[in-house]
């Protein structure tokens, strides 16, 4: 069983594109926290209007308008082209950054395949690209996703060591992710930095002084780039700000309750997660260092101390990653996306691991005497059964799950020409389903979403203010707001009075046959007061 063909790189970006495209096209929004925390502000700085979170407050600033700002610069340059719409605002953005994320992808591809083997860059590949995991994150408007995006490059960068240490590099990649996406993804370098110290220790001065010199323009780049960062939020803010650190400190110091205030889970969480996104993968993952120790215990190679710990330090940022984070009461699916790159490279190690002794063809070995075409079979059953599974989550999700991007469309946003139901200034309201809501996108120009009171108790985001104070620009992003507050303490002016409301969204579940709470009557019967304009099944 024996690899002698090299998959191109070319060849590679194409498929890597092919699967983020089409999780570009077909992928629910997974978190209200893409919708509310980044499309509405991107609506804002497009269009002029739209929800604003907590989180943007000026009196508490832990999101960063720098990142916002690139992806509105993304979207408007869509309304230059032929037939622009918001929808297609929205699917342009998701694009752009399919694309983006394909190219990182490939570049880890690359070095994977020159630095450790052309088999394990192709395992790599498939790990991905059959992944509902990657289907969710490669297009996803989240600075989780960027985080990923950027630790794709920095790998890259540690691992290729042809031309030279490209040190400097990996410390600018992470720290772009760190700075302009979440800070915490920033500390997947520590296994590389710890390798550098280890080498530099053990070299001549010479080459003590030259890392020293490697790490220091790294970290003065990342410092830049925060400085930068900080100078266009203070535009934004109207106050200089770190977002950075504000999010460290909310998320590690706050005093009143950081995140676990919207929920936490069971220590067993990401190991299901994983296992449902990646299947055989995960797993795959999970036992590659054992596999890796194992293999340098028995093989007859010796090999230099160097190269095995380089190997260790590959295998080392997703067992930290996951360790950390599975010890953090307050979990989320998206936590995970900045680790999604070591996982595949772990896997792939793995896979190749099992697949070099599962070939071993010594007759004297009991693995030797199983018919090649046999081997073959099992291999390919293996991988057809991760593809299977893959695909039937994938389809699965956009099933039960797509409604919310489609159940506009009768409102015209979507149609250039075309004029739907509504009109200008017409209020669409959410009360149960206000988490679902995919953005202002959706909306034709100039109608809003508003939120009726459902059961849900905690704080609702507001709205941008549309004054056009001093200068004119951007006056949502720094005046004062009322009603935020980092204790996810419900705000009733948040809410509007039904009447108000010119359509509305919600969901009906037929079959339950309890009563319904006061405040999330059954709105689909009421035919006295409502017209269905659009049915969508599914969520």
């Amino acid at each position: 069983m024996s690899y002698q063909h090299e998959l191109q790189p070319i060849t590679a970006f194409y498929i890597f594109l092919v699967a983020n495209f089409t999780a570009a096209l077909f992928a629910p929004i997974q978190d209200c926290d893409e919708t509310f925390n980044y499309w509405e502000p991107t609506h804002y700085l497009s269009h002029g209007y739209g929800l604003q979170t907590w989180e943007y407050s000026p009196d508490y600033a832990i999101r960063s308008w720098f990142y916002v700002a690139l992806h509105a610069v993304v979207g408007s340059f869509r309304r230059l082209l032929p037939r622009p719409t918001k929808v297609a605002e929205f699917y342009f953005v998701r694009y752009s950054l399919a694309f983006l994320c394909a190219f990182c992808q490939v570049l880890l591809f690359r070095v994977i395949s020159f630095t450790l083997n052309p088999r394990i860059g192709l395992f790599f590949l498939v790990a991905i690209v059959m992944s509902p995991g990657n289907f969710h994150a490669s297009a996803a408007y989240l600075p989780s996703s960027f985080a990923m995006y950027m630790s794709f490059l920095g790998a890259a960068a540690f691992m290729n060591w042809r031309g030279g240490l490209k040190t400097s590099w990996g410390i600018w990649w992470f720290a772009v992710g760190g700075i302009l996406g979440w800070p915490f993804a920033s500390a997947l370098c520590a296994p590389f930095m710890v390798e550098e110290a280890i080498f530099a220790m053990i070299s001549d001065r010479e080459r003590f002084w030259e890392t020293m010199l490697r790490i220091g323009r790294g970290v003065i780049a990342g410092l830049l780039l925060m400085l930068g960062d900080a100078t266009i939020n203070a535009f934004f803010y109207h106050n200089f700000e770190v977002v950075a650190w504000n999010i460290v400190k909310y998320n590690i110091f706050s005093s009143t309750g950081g995140p676990d205030l919207y929920g936490t889970e069971p220590w067993t969480f990401y190991f299901r997660n994983l296992a449902i996104n990646f299947n055989i993968w995960f797993v795959l993952a999970l036992l590659s260092l054992p596999l890796f120790l194992l293999q340098k215990a028995i093989t007859a190679k010796q090999n230099s101390f160097q190269s095995g710990l380089r190997t260790i330090v590959f295998l080392a940022p997703f067992y930290m990653w996951l360790a950390i984070f599975t010890l953090q009461p307050h979990k989320e699916e998206r936590f995970m996306y900045p680790v999604y790159p070591f996982l595949a490279l772990n896997a792939a190690l793995a896979f190749h691991i099992v697949l070099s002794a599962f070939g071993s063809s010594n007759p004297k070995t009991l693995i030797g005497k199983i018919p090649a075409r046999l081997k073959l079979l099992v291999v390919t059953s293996v991988l057809f059964l991760s593809l299977d599974l893959g695909l039937t989550r994938i389809v699965g999700i956009y099933t039960a799950y797509s409604a919310p991007l489609k159940i506009y469309e009768a409102l015209g946003a979507g149609v250039v020409g075309e004029k739907g139901v509504g009109g200008r200034r017409d209020n669409v309201c959410f009360g149960k389903e206000w988490y679902r809501f995919p953005s202002s996108y959706f909306l034709p120009r100039d109608m809003h979403a508003k939120f009726v009171r459902s059961e849900f108790r905690g704080l609702l985001p507001g709205e941008f203010s549309e004054a056009r104070t001093g200068f004119g620009f951007f006056g949502g992003t720094w005046l004062p707001t009322s009603g935020l507050n980092d204790r996810n303490e419900e705000d009733l002016a948040k809410y509007v009075d039904i009447r108000q409301c010119s359509f509305l969204v919600d969901t009906q579940y037929p079959e339950n046959t309890d009563p319904l709470p006061p405040y999330e009557p059954d709105y689909i019967a009421d035919s006295g007061n409502w017209d269905i304009v659009k049915v969508r099944f599914g969520t």
